[in-house]
């Protein structure tokens, strides 16, 4: 029998119950008594007990880990698991709204990490299979572990890692019962610069943890409570999207592609970029967290335990954001003075001419957010016979997203006072972006943006997007000890999960954005409606505007009540055969991107775990196989038409019974015969080998590898199915006196989507990794050296295929389409006028089509690796003489190359993969002295790429980033402490370009956040 005499951290850890293994129950409490016999008690306190906790469990784990550990339930002081997971070597994370929300591993974005909640798969409120990590509370996690390199006996699904959290266990305490309270007050110190917005705010969490019926019963209750004022301050960048030739150079390429699938002679190389705008935003509002934990276990024999565990967390946001957003008018607009870098149009004056759409939109949103995740499950540990012990776990995870998008838009009249109003076309907006700092604005009708005689309320719109994702999960885990000098035992078992996710879109809009509606007449704005609202800081020179009160606003141009958005075709698409009459408005996408998504996973393992010697080596590990089947199935609608010559011989598409059409009603009653319901399914099988080796080279010196193939299927809502084709709308305009016909395009272009696909094949990787580790003989700490290598083999990737034959690939579309004709526009926003003969009848033209742009998702075959090193460092200089002795440094560094690139599209070429920063590194240091605790933290990482949400999201380059956090606590007695924190001490700004720096993307400050509370144990 092996022996190995444990440090003194490590003793620490065993005698307080919480080194997590494998063994079954009866060894568990027999190797307990047995310590308790032998090893003298030591209490470790406060955060370095926190780390060696974190240490020991990485130690003795048999697979690359890193660990966290709190001392008891409400012990980590960050706001959320994502803050506390990033102090882990090769984790960063993506701040949303200033606070760390996904988090990356290893330079891959979240939709490649997996997460777990004791031992079980979540579902996740953001739509995809990246977990919002700011949905847990650190009060209610007790533990946390990344699993970087994988075992069999792991669900399958973390390309990145596996991230599995743990609650608290009851009887794993020592005392008999355990209680913990935390208070603390919050300020922000942005929050003074945004109008309305909140500055305080707090965070209050309770546990309990009891054992009773001489410790058979256990019982853990949590509850965390989060209020805080969400503020920042913004400019942002819109994509690249528009091509014209600005500058005039003869014989100018730089536009040229070589790997578009356009030819040469099709491409405008001699073309420059232009944005399609930009806004300025103040934004406010506040975020409440109300999270619940329960667990109840029950040993009734020593040789089974029943446990039942509860874990909700309820995520609410209310947000507002004022400011004004330029939309510069694409080609059609007069560019004067442009200023071009690297092809890109930065500055210049953008004057609206005649047919472009250059406006400042004075911008008032409103954004309400409803999320909810749930996690329940019943587990039962069986030790059958002294070597045969086995596990059933029973689970339920749930997610569901209520969010409310949210707008009221103005635009700058002539008179707003007069009985028609006119749009004021008379627009001249001159700007320069300087890179990574705040522009250069002028506009020509900055007095006019707070003159209630000027600006009137244009579109009213919400925009639902409910979301909900359950998934059911039956698990079954048999280990078997061998008595062998090679196999220590072997561990088998069985797991089926049933997980469906729906997608709901509904819309109602009114008005217009683009000029001033006379069928759905602009809001006269009155003082009570208003305030004005000044730029302070960094953004003073920024011209004021008008702030809107929604409700008030809302209420006085629908005062018989406000509409509420529906799932609707519109009446205005094609398809409808019960159109209202008047209206064009078409909003089949609600519809059409509406449905649901099922997917069933079947998987088997079997895992022997390795604990032999060879030439006086002692090695551990383990070796398995995870085999998986998987079913995935999307609803959709599939077009079902054909196309018939009328009476006047003009093709006309019609519905197609024969090819299944049906009549689908939307929630207003609209009948729509053009399309029939299907379900599509993909299914497939994978083997998934791994293998773990620890080598203990000494006493305190260990030397790991590891291999496995892994995958990570595609995120949840990228499955449905929602494959749609277009027809370019074709204007035809005639002049009254000349009674020439104008077309805006001589030919009507067919494009189509389907960026999303139920037969996407998951992400499949090699990986191998190497980590060799020494923890300290004198002090308490450990240096960690590792790297990694991972072979990717493809990614999902949209593309998008310039012409495409529609047609050839089972399209229905027209050769032509009939266009009506209208009397040209005396006045923006005037009701238009059909044009029509001598008999009455409407004029029409007849435009041919032709085939444009087909996007559409695909498994690409352009893989490649991705490869790193990783540096941890702790130490506790316990040695040093006297107050010294409280000096301690955890410390981390890696880097992550990749040979991967991949052109984004939209204006932006991302050289790395999404969350890939080369450079990250945290370091904290802390002192400790006769119950007084102060540390410094800061997290660093370099640029990398992701998305950012403006008008729509945008996939941009993020600036590096260096984040410092500060804590101080003193410990007043044995049951009460108190804690001052400071959160993103310099007011680090979120920074973002396009394809270079010169192209702003974001510039957000979020302010600081101030936290002084208390905490009560007993």
């Amino acid at each position: 029998m092996k022996t190995f005499k444990p440090s003194a951290i490590s003793l620490a850890l065993l005698t307080s119950g919480l080194v997590f293994t494998s063994n079954p129950l009866v060894a568990q409490e027999s190797d307990k008594q047995e310590q308790e016999e032998t090893i003298e008690r030591i209490e470790v306190r406060g955060f370095s007990s926190s780390l060696i906790q974190s240490l020991n469990q990485k130690r003795f784990s048999d697979t690359v880990s890193e660990q966290l550990s709190a001392d008891d339930l409400g012990g980590l002081p960050d706001v959320s698991m994502a803050d506390a997971l990033t102090r882990l070597p090769g984790i960063s994370a993506v701040r949303t709204g200033g606070q760390a929300a996904e988090i990356n591993i290893r330079g891959l974005s979240g939709d490649f990490v997996f997460s777990t909640l004791n031992g079980r798969e979540q579902v996740s409120t953001s739509g995809s299979r990246s977990i919002e990590f700011d949905q847990y509370p650190s009060e209610l996690i007790n533990s946390a572990a990344v699993y970087k390199s994988p075992k069999a006996s792991l669900i399958e699904g973390g390309v990145a890692g596996t991230v599995e959290l743990q609650t608290a266990s009851a009887l794993a305490q020592d005392k008999q019962h355990t209680f913990n309270a935390n208070v603390r007050g919050m300020f922000n110190d942005r929050a003074s610069e945004v109008a309305d917005a909140e500055e305080y705010g707090h965070r209050i969490s309770f546990s309990y943890q009891g054992k009773f019926m001489d410790d058979t019963l256990g019982v853990s209750l949590g509850y965390a409570r989060l209020f805080q004022p969400s503020v920042s301050t913004q400019f942002i960048g819109f994509a690249y999207n528009a091509e014209k030739d600005v500058d005039g150079i003869v014989g100018d390429e730089e536009n040229y592609d070589p790997n578009s699938d356009v030819p040469k002679e099709d491409q405008c190389v001699e073309c420059e970029l232009i944005s399609e705008g930009f806004e300025m935003q103040h934004k406010g509002g506040e975020e409440t967290r109300n999270g619940y934990v329960a667990a109840v276990e029950w040993v009734p024999t020593d040789n089974f335990k029943l446990k039942a565990d509860a874990f909700v967390s309820e995520f609410d946001s209310k947000a507002f954001a004022r400011g004004f957003r330029v939309k510069l008018g694409g080609v059609n607009t007069e560019i004067y003075n442009p200023v071009v870098v690297n092809n890109n149009v930065v500055g210049g004056t953008f004057v609206r001419s005649e047919n472009s759409e250059t406006r400042v939109e004075l911008v008032n949103d409103d954004n309400q957010d409803f999320d909810k995740v749930e996690s329940y499950g019943i587990n039962a540990d069986w030790q059958i016979t002294e070597n045969l012990s086995a596990q059933f776990d029973v689970s339920l995870s749930k997610a569901n997203s209520n969010f409310r998008n949210g707008l009221l838009w103005s635009l700058v009249g002539n008179d707003a006072t007069a009985d028609s109003p006119r749009f004021d076309q008379n627009i001249q907006i001159s700007y320069l972006l300087n890179g990574l700092d705040l522009p250069d604005l002028q506009f020509n009708q900055a007095d006019a943006f707070t003159d209630i005689d000027r600006v009137m309320v244009s579109k009213y719109g919400i925009y639902p997007y409910v979301n909900s994702d359950e998934l059911d999960a039956y698990r079954v885990d048999f280990q078997y000890f061998l008595d062998t000098d090679f196999i220590s035992s072997v561990e088998f078992g069985a797991r089926y999960s049933d997980r469906e996710y729906s997608n709901d879109r509904s819309v109602f809009e009114y008005g217009n954005d683009q000029a001033f509606s006379s069928s759905e007449p602009p809001l006269r704005l009155t003082d009570d409606l208003v305030e004005v609202v000044n730029w302070q800081g960094d953004f003073s020179y920024f011209p004021s505007y008008l702030s809107i009160d929604l409700n008030d606003a809302l209420n006085a141009w629908f005062p018989s009540g406000i509409p509420q958005p529906a799932q609707t075709w519109g009446s205005g698409d094609p398809g409808v055969i019960n159109p209202l009459e008047g209206s064009t408005r078409s909003t089949a996408w609600s519809v059409l991107e509406s449905g649901d998504v099922f997917e069933t996973v079947s998987a088997a393992y079997l895992m022997a775990n390795i604990d032999t010697e060879i030439a006086g080596l002692p090695i551990t590990g383990n070796v398995g196989v995870r085999y998986v089947k998987s079913k995935q199935s999307s609803t959709t609608l599939q077009r079902a038409t054909m196309f018939v010559e009328n009476e006047d011989g003009q093709e006309v598409e019609v519905s197609d019974p024969t090819a299944g059409a049906q009549n689908i009603v939307d929630e207003l009653g609209y009948i729509n015969n053009f399309y029939r319901p299907a379900i599509l399914t993909y299914e497939y099988t994978d083997i998934l080998p791994s293998i773990n080796l620890n080598f203990k080279l000494t006493e305190n010196s260990q030397l790991r590898v590891a291999a496995a193939k892994v995958m990570g299927r595609a995120p949840i809502n990228r499955f449905a199915a929602n494959a749609s084709t277009n027809i370019e709308v074709i204007s035809a305009t005639q002049d009254r006196d000349s009674g020439e016909i104008t077309l805006s395009n001589q030919q009507a272009r067919i494009s189509g989507s389907s960026n999303n696909s139920p037969y996407l094949d998951p992400f499949y990787a090699t990986q191998y990794d190497i980590s060799y580790e020494h923890y300290f003989d004198d002090a308490d700490g450990a240096i960690v050296i590792a790297g990694f290598y991972k072979n990717i083999e493809s990614f999902i990737e949209n593309i998008g295929i310039d012409p495409y034959d529609f047609e050839g690939n089972g399209f229905v579309v027209p050769d032509s389409v009939t266009v009506p004709v209208f009397y040209e526009l005396d006045y923006p926003g005037q009701t238009p006028e059909a044009v029509v003969d001598e008999n009455g009848a409407p004029v029409t033209v007849v435009v041919p089509t032709t085939n444009g742009k087909y996007e559409t998702a695909v498994n690409n075959a352009r893989g490649g690796y991705i490869r790193g090193i990783e540096l941890a460092y702790t130490q506790i200089y316990s040695d040093l003489p006297g107050m010294l002795s409280g000096l301690g440094m955890n410390a981390s560094y890696s880097y992550t190359e990749s040979e991967i690139q991949r052109t984004v599209g939209n204006g932006v070429f991302a050289s790395a993969l999404p969350g890939l920063s080369e450079n990250v590194a945290t370091v904290t240091l802390f002192w400790e002295y006769e119950g007084f605790e102060t540390r410094v933290s800061g997290r660093y990482r370099d640029a990398f790429v992701s998305q950012q949400v403006a008008v729509n999201d945008q996939t941009v380059n993020f600036d590096s980033e260096l984040v410092v956090d500060y804590q101080a606590s003193y410990e007043i007695n044995d049951n009460m402490s108190v804690l001052f924190q400071i959160n993103n001490v310099t007011d680090e700004p979120t920074k973002s370009y396009f394809t270079s720096p010169e192209q702003t993307g974001t510039i957000q400050f979020f302010g600081t956040q101030y936290f002084l509370g208390m905490t009560y144990s007993l």
